[in-house]
């Protein structure tokens, strides 16, 4: 099937020819240009050999359809000893006379032949003014022709394969390429007279050619090619001359020398101004932009002589044919200008398609969440949003206040625990995006979500979503990622590069009426005051609105309330309108309840009356009661069940603590192992890893049902939503997180535990190859994950078991155990080290795990145990050394880093039977690890200054290439940031004391 964009060019050059092209006046070979081969470009590392492409193929013209009879007279025996036909004898004339009235422009032009005729020397051509080579006998300048013309019709030929045949429009391109050959070959002389051609050619299938050579004028002369070259077989046949008709003869002859003349010279011309930049004397003193137009009306007007001449010498016969012909070159001169009017759109659409490739990388690297997704999935773990509770805030005082005036800039909302402030948030986005004027952007904080949890996330979502709403905005983002890519949105400086952009943003002239919504500033556990200050200095300098939440935390009080341009809305004062959300909340929740238990209507009136009693204007206890009374299956049991209820949430709470250890067999303990790793964990997990990492029985913890089964005993605590175990609410963590029942010794010997299994089942499951790739240099952009997921169970292991081995309690000794000569660690890192790597690069994770070594050798430091300590320093030299080429392609963990590692590496002596078999001579490479831990490039001149942070994560470096300071992770080597603005050599670079801004010096005498 054809390629979208070749259909719409086809449906572009069809809509411009209303009528059928007319067929062309000579033949063409039938034989199809063969396609080439597609070639795949080589990986930056060690691969097998691939085998050498197919040789691309001579031109061939393009096939036709069944021609007319050819009018070309036929080729010559033997065209060396054969004398000159009275058509080339012209051309010759007209030629030879040029050089004698317009000797600049043919010198120029022979001086770019004479270049062209060494293309085949080199890769590409260089035009540098060189020796005029072209012969000055006309055997010598012909054959030289002819070699041109041939090199024009195979280069003309590549690029019609390039542009893949566009019917209509090529069959003109065709047209002047299957004259040209035909003439060429049947006599080798007519090369002077077509190698004008076969430049011009070229000159129409540049789409960004020098916008001064008329294209008019062009696509005319091509076009009427074959006009001109039988003109003069039509018109003086020598072997019918009578001696009456002797002078009309000779002032034809005379007429089509000077028609040749000017066609010779527009074509030399347009040539010269195509190499304008070497060209630059003839354009100096020749090519003036504005003649063009006289310069084609003399063609034109040398052209109607000669008819006029013809019509007194010649037959009807001939002046149909030449009619014929001037009629299929209007025809060719219309799909020339098609042709190149299509490759312009089409490169247009190319560059187009490009850069919104390039937009959705950007986007890709700048995602974190999609909030909407996290908006609907909240709603569904909350059991729906229901307007009746949220519809009060619409007609509220202080919401209209803030929505009318265009002072009030921030809506501060705030309330406690439970009372429904993400469910308002929820319903206020909901209304807000039925007005088709409002830009709306928003992201939900969640301290359970650990990349939900932090400042920069916040900004990466909101931006993110605001760029998705309106493309165009991501002009703002590209001014810094065109830079650096990816590592914008990592790294110490990610804040201050995010503030810019979304401040830049939010001044977009074209972004009128936006509004940022924030829920939950205080599940941001990370860089809290980072974000409060930016949402109240964004509130104050900008003209978007925003809408916030909180708790009534003092912390954040004390930045919001200096904020003048607010209204606060608390929850607390507002106990009448929560009230009766919640009461509408509760006739909600009990008539299902009553729908899908049928409940009579005794039983119903009194489950509504005690809610309503019991409630304390919390949403949170209706929602956690209502859970626990939708697994009362017996209908009689449903009021004894609710009066066991406590009012309070913290006492209910407690209450399904105490109905879980009152389960029978061994449920308490497996409710007691889940609840305690899903509290533990850093993020939310997947069944498949919930069943290994809480040491479920083996015959449970495979199967995703059964593991379901268990989290649905955890009391109302849990939620499961596409296979991931959420904690309901934030409350719910603090309560889980301080419970003795689940942690009777701390949290810390949980995370024992998760590290030991997560390293037990890593042993288990990974192996060299584990998604069958096969091949050493297969890209990771190209891996897609297999179904099933071999690493479906161990994903989160891979990534965060250092991080539990770290956090796990260190005055019991018990992390010391594991950090012995032959303990676990160090038979994983003798037997699956490269496995890991392995998988996480196919995890996308190999910074963290440089990030994991480095805080392994931080604990194995004080610990007596050598083996281990030399085997972890050897292997993180190798994770740093070859970091980038396992990111690149998952399997190089068993090629090139293997054979380019020292010797005596302890991991390549370890993996030494990895090492790939098909490498017969390998490199020699050094012993040992040199001094140097890492080699951080980027800068293009000398380095004048460097400085750490004082925490040693960081380093700036200040360099006298393009006045930039450069800031690398210590750990991996990686460039994050990259800072610009000085006018000159940067000569000194400084942290602050806390490492959150730098001061760099310049010769531009200033400091930033």
């Amino acid at each position: 099937m054809a390629p979208g964009w070749f259909r719409k060019i086809k449906s572009k050059l069809r809509s411009k020819q209303q009528t059928p092209p007319l067929e062309l006046a000579f033949a063409s070979p039938s034989t199809p240009s063969p396609t080439p081969a597609p070639t795949t470009p080589s990986q930056p590392t060690i691969s097998q050999p691939a085998s050498k492409p197919a040789s691309k193929p001579a031109f061939k013209p393009a096939p036709r359809p069944t021609p007319r009879p050819t009018l070309s007279p036929p080729a010559s025996a033997n065209p060396e000893t054969s004398s000159p036909s009275l058509q080339e004898r012209l051309w010759n004339q007209a030629y030879d006379e040029l050089k004698v009235n317009e000797p600049k422009v043919v010198e120029e032009y022979e001086k770019i032949l004479s270049a062209e005729l060494h293309r085949g020397e080199s890769t590409s051509v260089t035009f540098e003014p060189r020796e005029n080579e072209i012969g000055q006998t006309q055997e010598t300048r012909w054959r030289q022709m002819q070699h041109l013309v041939q090199g024009g019709l195979e280069r003309t030929q590549k690029e019609v394969a390039i542009k893949q045949r566009i019917d209509d429009g090529l069959q003109a391109v065709h047209a002047v390429m299957g004259a040209m050959d035909k003439a060429v070959q049947a006599a080798p002389q007519a090369a002077l007279a077509w190698v004008g051609v076969s430049l011009g050619l070229e000159i129409l299938s540049n789409p960004i050619t020098e916008a001064g050579i008329n294209r008019r004028g062009v696509y005319y002369v091509l076009s009427r090619m074959n006009w001109y070259w039988n003109l003069v077989r039509l018109l003086l046949d020598e072997n019918r001359a009578e001696k009456s008709s002797t002078g009309l003869r000779d002032e034809l002859d005379s007429h089509i020398v000077q028609l040749y003349q000017k066609l010779l010279l527009y074509q030399m011309k347009s040539v010269c101004l195509y190499h304008r930049n070497r060209a630059v004397v003839i354009l100096r003193d020749m090519c003036k932009l504005d003649g063009w137009k006289g310069q084609l009306d003399e063609i034109q007007v040398a052209e109607a002589t000669v008819r006029g001449d013809s019509e007194q010498y010649n037959t009807e016969q001939i002046k149909s044919y030449l009619q014929a012909l001037a009629i299929t070159a209007r025809s060719q001169e219309v799909k020339l200008q098609d042709i190149y009017s299509a490759i312009q759109d089409q490169t247009r659409l190319q560059e187009k398609r490009h850069q919104d490739d390039k937009d959705k990388q950007c986007l890709k690297d700048l995602h974190v969440t999609d909030p909407r997704d996290d908006k609907k999935r909240i709603q569904d773990t909350k059991g729906g949003l229901f307007r009746d509770s949220y519809r009060w805030i619409l007609s509220h005082a202080d919401f209209k206040r803030w929505r009318d005036d265009t002072q009030n800039r921030l809506l501060w909302i705030t309330g406690d625990p439970g009372k429904g402030k993400t469910m308002l948030l929820c319903g206020i986005i909901d209304e807000l995006e039925k007005e088709s004027t409002n830009r709306l952007s928003y992201f939900f904080c969640q301290a359970t979500v650990d990349k939900l949890s932090n400042a920069t996330a916040v900004l990466r979502g909101l931006i993110w979503l605001l760029v998705i709403k309106h493309p165009p905005l991501i002009s703002h983002v590209w001014m810094k990622y065109n830079v650096v890519g990816k590592k914008l949105f990592e790294g110490i400086n990610v804040w201050v590069s995010l503030t810019e952009i979304l401040t830049d943003m939010l001044k977009d002239p074209t972004l009128d009426d936006v509004i940022l919504v924030v829920d939950a500033l205080d599940e941001c556990t990370t860089n809290l005051s980072q974000l409060v200050d930016f949402v109240a200095q964004a509130s104050s300098l900008s003209h978007a609105k925003w809408i916030v939440s909180s708790r009534n935390w003092p912390n954040i009080e004390g930045k919001l309330d200096k904020t003048t341009q607010k209204v606060r809305l608390s929850l607390e004062l507002n106990e009448g309108s929560i009230s009766g959300a919640v009461h509408s909340y509760i006739r909600h929740e009990v008539d299902q309840l009553a729908h899908n238990q049928t409940y009579n209507d005794e039983t119903r009136n009194a489950v509504e009356q005690h809610l309503t009693t019991n409630a304390n204007n919390t949403f949170l206890w209706v929602a956690l009661v209502c859970h626990e009374l939708r697994k009362v299956s017996a209908t009689w049991d449903i009021l004894d069940t609710l009066k066991e209820m406590p009012a309070g949430l913290e006492d209910l709470c407690d209450q399904m603590m105490e109905q879980i250890q009152k389960l029978g067999r061994r449920n308490p303990e497996m409710c007691r192992s889940v609840l305690s790793t899903v509290t533990t964990a850093y993020r939310p997990l997947h069944l498949e890893e919930l069943g290994h990492l809480s040491g479920l029985p083996p015959n449970i913890q495979g199967t995703n049902d059964y593991v379901s089964k268990i989290v649905r005993m955890c009391g109302s605590f849990l939620a499961i939503r596409d296979n991931v175990v959420y904690i309901i609410h934030q409350s719910v963590k603090d309560f889980l997180s301080s419970n003795t029942y689940l942690f009777p010794s701390g949290m810390r010997d949980e995370h024992h535990a998760i590290f030991s299994r997560s390293l037990e089942a890593l042993s288990k499951v990974l192996q060299r190859d584990i998604y069958s790739l096969r091949a050493p240099g297969f890209p990771i952009n190209q891996v897609s994950t297999p179904k099933p997921d071999p690493l479906a169970s161990t994903r989160y292991s891979c990534i965060y078991w250092v991080d539990h081995l770290h956090d796990s309690e260190p005055a019991a000794k018990i992390r010391d155990k594991d950090l012995q000569d032959s303990s676990a660690i160090h038979d994983f890192f003798q037997t699956k080290y490269l496995h890991w790597l392995e998988a996480l690069s196919l995890l996308r994770s190999m910074s963290e795990g440089v990030m994991a070594m480095q805080k392994l050798r931080g604990l194995v430091r004080n610990i007596e145990s050598r083996q281990l300590t030399e085997l972890l320093r050897d292997a993180h030299r190798f994770i740093l050394f070859h970091k980038r080429a396992i990111e690149i392609a998952p399997l190089q963990a068993y090629a090139s880093a293997l054979v380019f590692s020292p010797a005596h590496s302890r991991v390549r002596e370890l993996f030494k039977k990895e090492e790939p078999d098909w490498m017969i001579l390998k490199p020699s490479m050094e012993e040992n690890w040199n001094a140097c831990l890492q080699t951080l490039e980027g800068h293009s001149g000398l380095v004048n200054s460097v400085a750490f942070s004082a925490n040693n994560r960081w380093i700036a470096s200040g360099s006298l290439d393009k006045t930039t300071v450069k800031i690398g992770d210590a750990s991996t080597g990686a460039c994050v940031q990259t800072l610009e603005g000085h006018g000159d050599w940067v000569h000194s670079v400084a942290f602050s004391a806390d490492g959150q801004r730098i001061a760099s010096g310049s010769r531009d005498i200033t400091v930033k």
